[in-house]
């Protein structure tokens, strides 16, 4: 029997409105029916008074706690009216400047510096080993890292008592991780906005100011490049931002993770294929669909945002028109283009939507051409059986309604200065076809 092979409609209306939706890269099936894309997506946050007394130590990422997360590998600071990164700071020093932005190993990562290890022959490099030695020559650098090894060790399950029995050489050998692994946290400064008084007043993305979202992005960019120097076994580094807790987020505070792994990842693989079967499906699937359809939220010259379809939850998809692949090899004016477009969309869905940041680009080991893109999805809805069952999933926004509710939003942003002025929104947008250069 000759199979059903189905042509590739990414949105199809059914008289009654209900809307099937098909992912052009990973054949995802999404259902939207009618009536149910103006209820608020907000969750309710905890909302109590702050105290003062916690201010600056709400939780491990805050910046009174510096010595609660592992020896930190770099941070942005602010210095004589401007930026300024700093690699290694000691254990002694960590207090005497304030970052921004600091770049810290995850206390239990996805993939350990054993894994590394044990399955690929992984030393870390002489850089890597020289830092380790001298953040452990200090006393307070030794101190730092055995407390931190011993919190590990106690929330793996060890009893105290084996923990304190353990010896110098023991604890360092379970720290391993904190200077040679491959999974790191780059955390924001601020847990609550500048002058809060409430608990319901976190910061995310969508409240930092243009300027201090363009730090976070870049130095984000420049910890990608140093995972993949540092581990020649790396073959993807996966980025990703969880936003609150129904998101997936430990804390409510702003960071991202980066993840070095030994796979591509089947989301990669699957863009793969189609980009090897036609170059140019990134602009044909993408923007100029996106286009067709009425369906550009806003672009700017490095940078184009549209209404994602066939996600599993409502998701705004920033793409960078920038002929190349990987984010390092952007110029600064790339980066800071998909800086103040991701740093838009975050700041018209708000900070009360939980949400998933995801990036996208060409995998280290590859050479054919693929945009770097960004997903923002919300995270407002609990998959359940339906779509265990049928792997079609219910989505209750239509990409129509993400684009109305978030333009809505960006022109009020607009308006009062606190995303790029810019930006091209709505039916501002002319896009040209093929607006992306990745494969030119």
């Amino acid at each position: 029997m000759q199979p059903h092979l189905r042509e590739p409609e990414y949105l199809r209306v059914l008289p009654d409105g209900t809307l099937k939706q098909l992912n052009p890269f990973t054949g995802t099936e999404v259902w939207t029916v009618p009536g149910r894309g103006h209820r608020p997506i907000e969750v309710r946050t905890d909302d109590r008074p702050i105290d003062p007394v916690d201010v600056g130590a709400h939780c491990a990422f805050c910046e009174r706690n510096y010595l609660a997360t592992p020896p930190e590998k770099s941070r942005v600071v602010r210095a004589d009216g401007g930026w300024e990164r700093r690699e290694a700071t000691p254990a002694s020093a960590l207090f005497d400047t304030v970052a921004e932005f600091r770049r810290v190993p995850n206390l239990f990562e996805i993939l350990s510096y054993h894994y590394w290890h044990v399955n690929h022959s992984f030393e870390p490099p002489a850089r890597i080993r020289a830092q380790r030695d001298a953040y452990l020559a200090e006393p307070e650098g030794l101190v730092h890292v055995l407390e931190i090894a011993g919190t590990k060790l106690r929330a793996a399950g060890m009893p105290g008592d084996e923990v304190e029995a353990l010896s110098t050489a023991e604890r360092l050998e379970a720290a391993s991780g904190f200077f040679g692994g491959g999974h790191d946290v780059v955390i924001a400064r601020r847990h609550f906005v500048d002058g809060a008084t409430s608990t319901s007043q976190l910061a995310s993305s969508g409240t930092l100011s243009r300027e201090e979202h363009a730090q976070f992005m870049a130095f984000t960019v420049d910890s990608v490049r140093d995972l993949y120097d540092a581990n020649h076994f790396a073959r993807y580094v996966v980025v990703f931002q969880n936003w609150l807790k129904p998101a997936g987020a430990s804390f409510d505070h702003l960071h991202k993770q980066l993840v070095a792994i030994d796979e591509r990842g089947a989301q990669q693989e699957a863009a793969l294929a189609r980009v090897l079967e036609n170059p140019n499906i990134f602009n044909e699937a993408g923007p100029n669909y996106a286009a067709e359809q009425g369906l550009v939220i806003a672009d700017n010259e490095h940078a184009v945002a549209f209404a994602g379809y066939g996600h599993r939850y409502p998701t705004i998809e920033i793409y960078s028109k920038s002929a190349h692949s990987s984010p390092w090899e952007h110029s600064a004016d790339e980066v800071e283009a998909m800086s103040d477009m991701v740093h838009a969309m975050h700041a018209a869905t708000g900070p009360d939507v939980p949400s998933n940041e995801e990036w996208h680009y060409r995998p280290i080991d590859l050479t054919a051409p693929m945009p770097w893109r960004i997903m923002l999805k919300w995270r407002i809805s609990t998959l359940a059986g339906f779509e265990g069952a049928t792997k079609i999933y219910l989505n209750t926004i239509t990409p129509s309604s993400i684009r109305e509710r978030v333009v809505q939003q960006l022109q009020t942003l607009r308006g009062i200065g606190h995303v790029a002025r810019d930006l091209r929104i709505g039916d501002e947008v002319d896009l040209p076809r093929d607006p992306l250069h990745y494969c030119r």
